[in-house]
């Protein structure tokens, strides 16, 4: 491909392209029309995109512009459409591109723009000013880039379920950044939580004043600072006025030094720890990796809780039988590898019911973990090698390696939730979006729901 430079565009002969749109199109141009939620599914838990609205037909035109007309080297300065109707799975599009008039001085072209579907009809008109390139650039012609948002969508399924049933009174401790404060506001808006925001009340406004929020539906603790915060929102949680936390712009140890202090905090008889949730596109199920945030060199004591939190959450959010692979750089006990000695333990004491809840292999390497294949090449018969939904990490820094490698290598959306506290507690990442922060927010959710239900039960007997 070869782009045009401003000379050798000419008045009055136009650009042309078509395409048939399939599903993966329609996502596509929403994605990046930003039209699309992704979280907005059907009831099978597929997407329910067969249409998006005409003004993502925008997209064509800037890719028509960017790729071929002009082409490289082009720079859109003004633009001005109007749309009709949808773009529809199945239709055949066209977008023609046409200079009306040039401008030497600025090497600036005027582009009338139209995109029609296959009966004519017009979903865009408009005009585009591009300021042309003014050398020849050849591109080698590529093979289509195949974009993958999501296989399974998991984290979506989960906050369609978690929409369901009264929201959670959630205390969010020093919202005093724009994305923990607009992460809990979404999550107020669909239903996750009723938020208490701690914290120091000037700063939680100002906050809000620059990200225009209004903040009158919510409650407000006001503290001086952010330890102050966090205690009160400990004890929020103690007098039951709220039932999970959700961490905003203060430490991580700030928050958890409030959760276990021996005096006031948020202690039970098991060992608190934290799951990341990663819907990884090259996986068919979503991926459970523990403990990546609190537990640094956890004994095989702690491991044994570290599992049964995970297994509490897995059924929690609808995985009746998780499967958990215990991670060590081999497959088979070596005394000489604590990993592999603490998988064997583990293994043992879910046979003899000191954990329970679902069931695990280990010492399993990751590939043989995740990948059927691998497993069947190394001669590993097991209920759970290849198909995991548990990643037991040997240490926090392993964790942590893999989660984040899934993460930023992989492409994988994630949540995360600090389990084993009296109540369910979000720890975001100041790097988080508000998308990954409502991610959790919904796991909190469903997690405080089954822990309110085994309550009840347990109180009536049940």
């Amino acid at each position: 491909m070869r782009n045009l430079t401003f000379d050798e565009i000419e008045i009055g002969r136009p650009r042309t392209i078509s395409r048939l749109l399939s599903r993966p199109d329609i996502e596509a141009l929403a994605f990046a029309a930003g039209t699309f939620d992704t979280f907005e599914l059907n009831g099978n838990g597929d997407r329910s995109a067969e249409s998006v609205q005409a003004v993502s037909a925008a997209t064509l035109i800037v890719h028509l512009v960017n790729r071929q007309f002009p082409g490289a080297g082009s720079v859109i300065v003004e633009e001005s459409f109007a749309f009709d109707g949808e773009l529809k799975t199945g239709d055949t599009v066209v977008a023609t591109l046409t200079p009306v008039a040039k401008d030497a001085a600025r090497r600036a072209v005027t582009l009338e723009c139209a995109v029609s579907d296959g009966a004519g009809h017009k979903l865009l008109t408009g005009r585009i000013v591009v300021l042309a390139p003014s050398v020849g650039v050849e591109q080698p012609e590529s093979a289509p880039t195949e974009v993958i948002f999501r296989r399974t969508d998991a984290l979506g399924r989960l906050i369609q379920r978690a929409a369901q049933g009264a929201p959670v009174p959630t205390a969010i401790v020093h919202p005093c950044d724009r994305d923990s404060l607009l992460g809990a506001i979404e999550a107020a808006r669909r239903g996750l939580i009723e938020p208490v925001l701690v914290g120091p009340e000037a700063r939680i406004r100002a906050t809000a004043h620059a990200a225009e929020v209004d903040l009158a539906p919510y409650r407000i603790e006001g503290v001086e600072h952010s330890h102050a915060a966090a205690a009160r929102a400990v004890a929020l949680a103690h007098a039951g006025e709220v039932a999970a936390l959700m961490k905003g712009s203060l430490h991580t140890d700030e928050l958890m030094g409030a959760v276990v202090a021996r005096d006031g905090g948020l202690r039970t008889s098991r060992r608190i720890s934290h799951v990341f949730l990663l819907d990884v596109p090259a996986y068919p199920r979503l991926l459970l990796v523990t403990d990546a945030a609190v537990n640094v060199a956890p004994d095989v004591a702690t491991k044994a809780d570290i599992l049964q939190n995970a297994f509490d959450l897995a059924h929690a959010i609808g995985i009746d039988e998780p499967k958990a692979a215990v991670l060590a750089a081999v497959e088979t006990v070596n005394p000489a590898m604590a990993a592999t000695v603490d998988a064997a333990m583990l293994c043992k004491m879910v046979d003899r019911g000191q954990i329970s809840g679902g069931l695990v292999d280990g010492p399993l390497a990751f590939d043989n973990a995740i990948s059927e294949e691998a497993a069947r090449i190394k001669g590993i018969t097991s209920s759970v090698a290849g198909r995991a939904d548990i990643l037991l990490a040997p240490d926090l820094e392993a964790g942590n390696m893999v989660a984040k490698q899934l993460q930023y290598l992989a492409g994988a959306d994630s949540a995360g939730i600090v389990l084993g506290a009296r109540v369910p507690i979000v720890l975001t990442s100041r790097a988080d979006s508000v998308r990954n922060r409502l991610a959790s927010a919904a796991v909190m959710k469903l997690l405080a729901q089954a822990q309110r239900a085994a309550a009840a039960a347990k109180a009536t007997g049940g």
